[in-house]
């Protein structure tokens, strides 16, 4: 029987489906696109990756035949990719005829989308190099402790990508993260035009999804995928940032044990869970919240 928060939707508006890694999110998009129409249109930062399927859990061909998917697999695995990549990328599909339904556990997508974007200036690739240069040998908090304090303030310290990122922005233009967003222009899309739903869970319910699901991944190829992967990994590169790809290249180089890597990978992913719903609590108060199971 379908719940009734998704019988209510209206099948005329986009809708946005928002949650922490492995809360089955995909198929809640599938089943309103199935019954409803529409494009499902990823707003997650690692499965616009085309070298990452198994590990990214993105749709298969048997989801891809039921509902039309965008912005899955599109991009190159050795190439930058950022938000506003992807806004650009999906401001196309928003003025389709086609009813989107956007779905991703990236929250930093759905802000920009629905509040807008900073319209920052491209980063060079020198200032690229030096922060992930510097990066490698001192670490995030050398970069942080570089910021000015409203940005620190305003991003997520515990993510190095979004330390980085805010590092180059400052050094590149000579003003903070911050200073940029204050000058945002208006969003692609107001969330007041669309039915945003924030699903979540029990903390035990979802890591043992988590941990079945790695489990699935391991046994459909994860680790084959890993290493036709390996001659060309680069841990600076985005879509090195894929969850378990750094523990299983740990083990196919002989660093740890396949268990020893499983285990890290599923721990990175409850971690991964964990700052999510700390974002989504933080930045997605007006969202429609969806208890799972």
């Amino acid at each position: 029987m379908r719940p009734d928060w998704l019988k209510s939707l209206s099948p005329e508006r986009p809708v946005l489906i928002a949650g922490p890694t492995a809360a089955g999110k995909s198929a809640v998009a599938l089943e309103i696109a199935s019954d409803q129409g529409g494009v499902i249109v990823n707003a997650d930062a690692l499965q616009v990756f085309a070298n990452w399927r198994i590990l990214t859990a993105r749709p298969g061909p048997e989801e891809e035949a039921i509902a039309h998917h965008a912005l899955y697999g599109h991009v190159p695995g050795d190439s930058p990719y950022s938000v506003g990549h992807w806004l650009r990328d999906a401001a196309p599909l928003l003025r389709s005829d086609a009813r989107a339904i956007l779905v991703g556990g990236t929250g930093l997508y759905f802000t920009a989308l629905t509040q807008g974007l900073a319209d920052i200036p491209p980063t060079p690739a020198e200032t690229r190099t030096l922060a992930s240069g510097r990066m490698s040998a001192e670490g995030p908090r050398a970069l942080l402790a570089e910021l000015d304090a409203e940005t620190t303030r305003r991003i997520d310290t515990a993510n190095p990508v979004r330390i980085q990122r805010a590092w180059e922005v400052q050094q590149a233009t000579g003003r903070g993260l911050a200073a940029w967003q204050d000058a945002t222009p208006a969003p692609l899309l107001p969330l007041q035009d669309t039915q945003p739903l924030l699903l979540d869970a029990d903390r035990d319910w979802l890591n043992g999804r988590i941990a079945r699901r790695f489990d699935a991944m391991i046994a459909d190829g994860a680790i084959e995928e890993v290493r036709r992967n390996l001659d060309a990994w680069d841990p600076a590169l985005p879509s090195s940032q894929a969850i378990g790809a750094p523990e299983l290249v740990d083990h196919l180089l002989g660093n740890r044990s396949l268990n020893a890597a499983i285990d890290a990978a599923k721990t990175a992913t409850r971690q991964y869970a964990k700052r999510q719903r700390t974002w989504f609590r933080s930045k997605m108060r007006e969202w429609t919240p969806i208890q799972l199971p």
